[in-house]
Order: C-alpha cells, then sequence, then structure tokens
C-alpha cells in the first residue's frame, strides 16, 4: 500500500497554507474549495479507496481522514482571522465620534386636510353618526337622477363632469352615497359620507379633484331646526367657541327648502378682514331639508320620515382656517408646505 500521495498532499497543503492571505476572506474560502470541496483533492484520495485490497482500506482511510481533520481545522482556523479582519475593516470605515452632537429627527405631524377630515368625522361620530363610504366611480343615477336631477336639469350645468362611460361619471359629490344608504338600510338613518368628488374645474380655490363630506339624517319628526342645532354645534367645536352661523336661501334639487351656511369669521369676529373679504362671513358648505322626492326614489315614505342633508368641502374648510390662498398647495406633495403646519 503506498501512502506517499497522503503525505504529498500533507506537505503540499502546508505549504499553501503558509503562503494563503488570511486576510482576505474570499482567498480563504477558494483555498477550502482547492481541498475539501466536492472535487478537492483530500476528497479525490478518498475516491481512490476502491482500488485497494480490503485489508489496506481501513489504514488509508484512516490517514486521510486525519489528513482532512487537520486541514478542516486549520482552515476554520484561517476563516475566523478573515471574518475578523473584514469586521475590523468595516468598523473602521464606518467609525462614528458618539462625542459628536446628534442630527435631530423632525417630527411628523397630520397633513392640515387629514386633520380636517379627521377633526369633522370625530365630532359626528361623537353625536353617533356613522361613517359610510362610497363608490367613485358612480353610475347617472346614484350621482343625479336619484338625487332628482333628471338630464334636462339645469343643476347638472352647475357641476361639470367627468364621464367615464356613457351613464358612468367621476362621482361629482357624495351625495350619491346617501342613496347608497337609503336603498340598503330603513329609517333611522344618521351617517356621514366623507371621500374624494371629481368636477372639470381648476383655478386658486377649486381643484378637479377634492375632498368633500355628505351628512343625512332620516327620521320621524327631524325638522330644519334639528339641522341648525348639530351645525351650530359643529361650528363652535370646529372654529371656535364665539363662531355663529347664519343660513341664506339658496337651492338644491336634493333639498327643499336649501340654504347656503355661513360662519362668522373667526379671524376678525366678524367685523370684516381680508380672511373674509371684508363681509365678516366665511361662506362653508350647503344644506336643507331632503326632499320628498328623493324619498319615493328610494322606497322611503315621506308621510312619515323627514330629514336633513348637508356637504362640506373638506379642502375649502382646511384652506380657510389655514390662510391657504390655493387649493393646489394642499395636493402638491411638497415638504416646504407641508412643514408650515
Amino acid at each position: 500500500m503506498d501512502l506517499k500521495p497522503i503525505e504529498e498532499l500533507r506537505a503540499r497543503f502546508g505549504e499553501k497554507l503558509a503562503e494563503l492571505d488570511t486576510t482576505n476572506l474570499q482567498a480563504v474560502a477558494d483555498f477550502r474549495t482547492r481541498f475539501l470541496g466536492k472535487k478537492g483533492e483530500i476528497v479525490a484520495l478518498l475516491k481512490q479507496m476502491g482500488s485497494l485490497l480490503p485489508e489496506e482500506r481501513p489504514q488509508f482511510g484512516q490517514r486521510v481522514n486525519d489528513l482532512k481533520s487537520m486541514a478542516e481545522a486549520a482552515i476554520e482556523a484561517a476563516l475566523a482571522k478573515a471574518r475578523e479582519t473584514r469586521m475590523n475593516r468595516e468598523l473602521e470605515a464606518g467609525w462614528i465620534d458618539v462625542t459628536e452632537p446628534g442630527r435631530a429627527v423632525r417630527a411628523g405631524s397630520l397633513h392640515p386636510l387629514n386633520e380636517t377630515r379627521e377633526q369633522v368625522i370625530d365630532f359626528f361620530r361623537g353625536l353617533g353618526f356613522e361613517v359610510a363610504g362610497g363608490r367613485e366611480i358612480e353610475t347617472d343615477w346614484y350621482n343625479f337622477e336619484a338625487l332628482n336631477i333628471p338630464p334636462d336639469h339645469p343643476a347638472r350645468d352647475m357641476q361639470d363632469t367627468f364621464y367615464v362611460a356613457d351613464g358612468v361619471v367621476l362621482r361629482t359629490q357624495t351625495s350619491g352615497v346617501q342613496i347608497h344608504v337609503m336603498e340598503n338600510q330603513k329609517p333611522p338613518i344618521r351617517m356621514i359620507a366623507p371621500g374624494h368628488v371629481y368636477r372639470c374645474d381648476a383655478d386658486a380655490t377649486h381643484a378637479p379633484m377634492f375632498q368633500q363630506v355628505e351628512g343625512l339624517v332620516v327620521d320621524e319628526g327631524i325638522s330644519f331646526a334639528d339641522l341648525k342645532g348639530i351645525l351650530f354645534l359643529w361650528a363652535r367645536e370646529l372654529f371656535g367657541e364665539g363662531t355663529r352661523i347664519r343660513f341664506r336661501p339658496s337651492f338644491f334639487p336634493f333639498t327643499e327648502p336649501s340654504a347656503e351656511m355661513d360662519v362668522s369669521c373667526f379671524d376678525c369676529g366678524g367685523k370684516g378682514c381680508r380672511t373674509c373679504k371684508g363681509t365678516g362671513w366665511i361662506e362653508i358648505g350647503g344644506c336643507g331639508s331632503v326632499d320628498p322626492a328623493v324619498f319615493e326614489r328610494v322606497g322611503v315614505d315621506p308621510e312619515r320620515y323627514t330629514g336633513f342633508a348637508f356637504g362640506f368641502g373638506i379642502d375649502r374648510i382646511a384652506m380657510v382656517k389655514r390662510k391657504i390662498s390655493e387649493i393646489g398647495l394642499l395636493t402638491a406633495n411638497d415638504n416646504r408646505f407641508a412643514r408650515q403646519f
């Protein structure tokens, strides 16, 4: 039995190990593959056992295994040294002076639109209103006709509409949500529907997409006085304790009577200033008693039930409260603007 190949390999391993750059992790890994890999030199010796006599194999195998154990221990030591060297280099390259003052982390805050939206939702939830969602792509029936706005109604001219397909639109108001709710829920109903709406309109105070909140109450014995009381409480909550409200006669197809709601200017207390353009009042939104024709379209008995509805632009409220001159700033995604609030 010739044991010379084992001793030669042992000597060659020692020579290459002495030459190995143990600070280079990749070099050590390649060295390991050369001697201990599946096609490595030590494994190749083990494959020679098949050509030996049965009585020679134990001694030959034992000598190869001794070489393999020695090589594994030596290579593991070299790998540990290489890993330590790499770690020390990384630590040195990324060294931080912990005595230097830290950089301040800028605190985040709610966006003015989100803050206003949450204030509105929290107030009405506190009065027992449910928050309802709705579709932003709506049929003509829910966006117009069920709200008492037939195809030839002049009110359609007040809302420049994005048409997705024949009879399908991007909703121009969240009022359509009240139709869905009344179709699927019997009175009493007390709900609000915040969400995005879309109109072909764009200038300093109008945008093609903005947020609106619709409110609806339906029950027996509901009157315009109930509407005034709730909106008075809401205005004081949102704009301050001294806030006064007034209603100006208006027209909306789905409410009768209808009104525009104003709040006293919170900057000047009603005396007149730049915020209110010298009038002492700020327009907020529309409201009114639900038209019986709307009830008839959704199967609610108008002889038994009455109700009121209101709708306000969340963007407009945020602009008024924060003295923002252009509606586009609210959705421009400019952190310089958002940091002011």
